[in-house]
This record gives structure tokens, C-alpha cells and sequence, in this order.
């Protein structure tokens, strides 16, 4: 018998070489060769990845337009003081000039809304680039007040837009596990903003007065231009597709997007069923503002949840406390320009590390354990920084604590409401009215901003700075309370599950009023019968 030698210098018995270069494998046999499972084991690992870094990118461009809004609140609190100078504008002008543009916005976002459903997610966050840029460059060329305020008017509804469709877009791409960590990107592009704005004061402030805050302004611009480039990147939402009825194209986004294609069809018949249900006649063909004006009481229960956590977030005065950090770092003690801008650098600096600890913990830990530590954290702050401007003159340790209380608001507002907030509005609201919910979301949060924004001084001028920390504190501590007993989990759930899971905790509940309604009337009966 002939024998043949093996790449080892071994041979088989048949002839056919043994060892690890053998190239033949027995017909019968149900062990896969090692050399082919690791090749599919690679294979998958670079597909993971592949689509990991291709949902990422996504995500990233959607989130340029919150930039924007962050860039607006960090450097107007600087620019401010250099357009009072320059243009001569009172007190009750700066309120105004800050605070309309988050009133506005609420147009921009009222309108994103039903914009994105016409028109798609992707070409929304377009359209709110280009009104933005205008609205930029018409204030940093401004010649007066009323000039700068037609540029913030544009400014706003461009910002508008953006800030309510990028948490929507991003939820309906992002795979289940990651789409919490993925949705908070707006909020971390809102804190990459500020600090820029922030950076952008400090940076400027040594020119003459009549140029520094047209530059801080006209930097807010350029990142509405990569935006442009993002289009020819991102996809559109495949939910928006389904509901065009463009299933194919909508399957193709999902396989870019998930790396399980059995995942793939199952999220896609999940989509279409929720997008043929919502069509059906359950709703009777109701439009949806009528739908959100009369809400039945599942979708209720998300409207409370989905508002009530919007409002918060600005009522416990978040946005006063970063446009205004200049002035209240100058009640501590500090007087100096560059010093003041020097310190709200530190603020811009904390709310933006804070928040990535939100994007590794928030599809770990979930959304409501983040929402109550935030709160928590936030009332405590709050109360210290009342107190610390109450009980103690102005000085080196005022201004340390004054500091170091106003760092650690920003740092809690990042790990939970600031983050969590944006991402629980785009999760909780089912395919049919999701656009325009959470339009109305957005609505909530630039109306309180706006009205805490234009209000914190003369208010502050009334109860003192102290008292207006202390308001606050007490409105964190509601916030706790609502978070507590109103907000569900919502961690690894598909956003059709989420849907399902406020209409069965209805239910669920209807069935328990049922049985103690029986429960009540046998007992009504047993005692009469005694």
C-alpha cells in the first residue's frame, strides 16, 4: 500500500494526508473544520463592527445640528456682555434677545414635526441647517438690536427643527441594545456646543468690543456646513420608509444598521405591523394633533411622561444657570472678564466629560436609575449653591464653593436628565404620532427654557440669586417625585415593544380596577346577607 506524506511528515492510513494542511474533510462528518469557523467567526466580528461604526456615523451627523443650540447657549452668555456694550442695550433687552430663541424655536419645532413626516427625517435636519445659517449670518453682521433680533428669530426655528427630529432619527436607526447611548449624542453634541461657545468667549474677548461678539456669533456657523456633507452619508429613517410604503428601501437601511439579518426581518415585519396598525381603522383616520389633543389612555400615559420629563428639565433652571454663569460667578466675588469667562470654561468642561458617563451607563443601568441619581444630585447642588450665597460673604471661598456647586449641577443635569430626557421622548410614542409627540416634547422644553431664560434676572433682581437657587432645589425635588412614580424602563426594548408595553400596563390596570370593583361588590353583598 502506498502511502502519501503530509505537510508533518505524517500520512494516513487511506493515503490522504493528516494534520493541519490537510485539505479534505470527511462527507459524513459534522464538525466543521477550525480554519472555517474561525473565517466565519471573523467574518461576523467584521460585520459587528462595520455596522457599529456605520450606525456611530449616523448618529454623529444627525447630531450636528445640536451643535448649534449648544454653541448659541455657551457663547451668548459671554457675547452678551459685548453686545450690551456695543450696541447700549438695557437689561430687560438682554433677557429678551436670550430668551427668544428658545420661544422661538418651539415654531421650528412644531413645524419639524409634521415637516419630517412629509418630507423624511433626513431632508428635516437639512432644511433646519439652512435656516439656521441664515439666521447666523444675519446676526453676526448685525448693524442693531433689531437686526440682531430678526437673525436670533431664524436662528431659533432652525434650531427648532434640529433639536426635535435628531433624538427621533437616531432612535429609529439604533439597534435595541445601543440605542440609548446612541440618542443621548444630541445631548453630548448640545454639551460639545457649549463648551465651544464657552472656549469661543474666552478665546475672542481681547478684541475691540465691536468685533468680538460678531466673531464668537459667526463661528456658531460652521458646523451647519458638515452638515451638507452628512447628507450624502446618512440613510433615511427606515420607520419613515415603511410608512411611505418603500419596504425594500427600508430593508436595506436595516441590514446597514443591524448585524443579525433574522434581526433584520423581524424588526422589519415589527415595524410594519406597528405602521399597518396605526394606518387601520383603530384610529378611525383621526389626524394626529386631533389624536394628541384627545389622546386615549395609553398614549396619555406617554404624553405625561414624555412632556412632564421635558419640562423639568428646564424648569430646574438648567439653561439659566449656563447663560447665566457669568453673572452669577460675578455675585461670588469675581470680577475680572477674562477671570468670569475663565470660570464658565470649567462649567463647559463638566457638563461635557459628565455626559459620557451617561452614553457608557444609560443601555447598562437604564434610564430611570440615571433619571433619579441626576435629580438627586441636582436638588442637593442647587440647595448648596442657595446657601453658600445666603449664609457667606463674597470671597475666595464663596467663589470656590460658588464653583464647585454650579460644576456639579451641570455634572448631574449630564448623567441623567439632560441625556435621558431627549431619548425617553423619542422612545415612548408609537410609529403613527411619534414625529409630532415628540415635536410637542420639544415644544414643552424651549417654552420652559424660553420663560426661565427671559425671566432669571428680574426675577433674581427681585429674590436675590439665592432665592432663585433655592426655587430650584424645590422644583428638582418635584422632579425626583415624578420620575419615581411616572417614568417607566424602557433599556432593550424595540420601540414597537415600548409601544406595546404602555397599552398592556393600561390594561393591566383597568383589569385591577375591574377586580376590586367585584372584589368591593361581593363584600357589599356578603355584609348584607349577614
Amino acid at each position: 500500500m502506498m502511502f502519501q506524506e503530509n505537510g508533518n511528515g505524517e500520512m494516513g492510513l487511506s493515503g490522504i494526508p493528516l494534520g493541519t494542511k490537510n485539505k479534505y474533510k470527511r462527507m459524513s462528518s459534522q464538525v466543521p473544520d477550525d480554519n472555517d469557523v474561525a473565517l466565519h467567526q471573523q467574518q461576523l466580528e467584521d460585520k459587528r463592527n462595520s455596522t457599529r461604526k456605520y450606525v456611530i456615523a449616523c448618529a454623529i451627523f444627525a447630531s450636528l445640528n445640536n451643535v448649534l443650540l449648544g454653541y448659541d447657549v455657551g457663547v451668548m452668555s459671554g457675547a452678551v456682555i459685548f453686545i450690551k456694550e456695543d450696541l447700549k442695550i438695557t437689561e430687560v433687552q438682554v433677557e429678551f434677545l436670550i430668551g427668544i430663541l428658545s420661544i422661538v424655536s418651539l415654531l421650528g419645532s412644531l413645524g419639524g414635526g409634521r415637516t419630517s413626516d412629509i418630507i423624511g427625517r433626513k431632508w428635516t435636519m437639512a432644511l433646519a441647517a439652512v435656516i439656521f445659517q441664515i439666521g447666523g449670518i444675519t446676526m453676526t453682521f448685525a448693524p442693531s438690536y433689531q437686526v440682531l433680533m430678526i437673525g436670533r428669530l431664524l436662528a431659533g426655528i432652525g434650531i427648532g427643527f434640529g433639536v426635535m427630529i435628531s433624538p427621533i432619527y437616531i432612535a429609529e436607526i439604533s439597534p435595541n441594545l445601543t440605542r440609548g447611548s446612541l440618542t443621548a449624542f444630541p445631548e453630548i453634541f448640545i454639551n460639545v456646543g457649549i463648551m465651544l461657545g464657552y472656549v469661543s468667549n474666552y478665546a475672542f474677548s481681547g478684541l475691540s468690543v465691536h468685533i468680538s461678539w460678531r466673531v464668537m456669533l459667526a463661528v456658531g456657523v460652521l458646523p451647519s456646513v458638515f452638515i451638507g456633507f452628512a447628507l450624502f452619508i446618512i440613510p433615511e429613517s427606515p420607520r419613515w420608509l415603511v410608512m411611505q410604503n418603500r419596504i425594500e428601501e427600508a430593508r436595506s437601511v436595516l441590514l446597514k444598521t443591524n448585524e443579525d439579518e433574522k434581526e433584520v426581518e423581524e424588526r422589519l415585519a415589527e415595524i410594519q405591523q406597528a405602521a399597518g396598525f396605526a394606518n387601520s381603522g383603530k384610529y378611525e383616520n383621526k389626524p394626529v394633533w386631533r389624536e394628541l389633543l384627545f389622546p386615549p389612555p395609553a398614549l396619555r400615559w406617554m404624553l405625561i411622561t414624555g412632556l412632564g420629563i421635558q419640562c423639568f428639565q428646564q424648569i430646574s433652571g438648567i439653561d439659566a444657570t449656563v447663560y447665566y454663569s457669568p453673572e452669577i460667578f460675578q455675585a461670588t466675588g469675581i470680577e475680572d472678564k477674562k477671570k468670569l469667562l475663565a470660570a464658565t470654561v470649567a462649567v463647559g468642561i463638566s457638563k461635557t466629560v459628565f455626559i459620557l458617563v451617561a452614553i457608557v451607563l444609560i443601555d447598562k443601568v437604564g434610564r430611570k436609575p440615571l433619571l433619579v441619581t441626576s435629580t438627586i444630585g441636582m436638588t442637593v447642588c442647587l440647595f448648596c449653591m442657595g446657601a453658600t450665597l445666603s449664609f457667606f460673604e463674597k470671597g475666595p471661598l464663596v467663589i470656590g464653593l460658588g464653583i464647585l456647586f454650579v460644576c456639579g449641577n451641570v455634572a448631574f443635569f449630564s448623567i441623567g436628565l439632560g441625556p435621558v430626557c431627549w431619548v425617553l421622548t423619542s422612545e415612548i410614542f408609537p410609529l403613527r404620532v411619534r414625529a409630532q409627540a415628540s415635536a410637542l416634547g420639544a415644544v414643552a422644553n424651549r417654552v420652559c427654557s424660553g420663560i426661565v431664560a427671559m425671566s432669571f434676572l428680574s426675577v433674581s433682581g427681585k429674590i436675590t440669586f439665592a432665592g432663585m437657587f433655592f426655587l430650584f432645589s424645590a422644583i428638582s425635588s418635584l422632579a425626583i417625585v415624578f420620575v419615581f412614580t411616572i417614568v417607566p424602563e424602557t433599556k432593550g426594548k424595540s420601540l414597537e415593544q415600548i409601544e406595546m408595553m404602555f397599552q398592556n400596563e393600561h390594561q393591566s390596570q383597568v383589569k385591577e380596577m375591574e377586580l376590586g370593583d367585584i372584589e368591593q361588590l361581593v363584600q357589599n353583598k356578603t355584609g348584607l346577607t349577614n
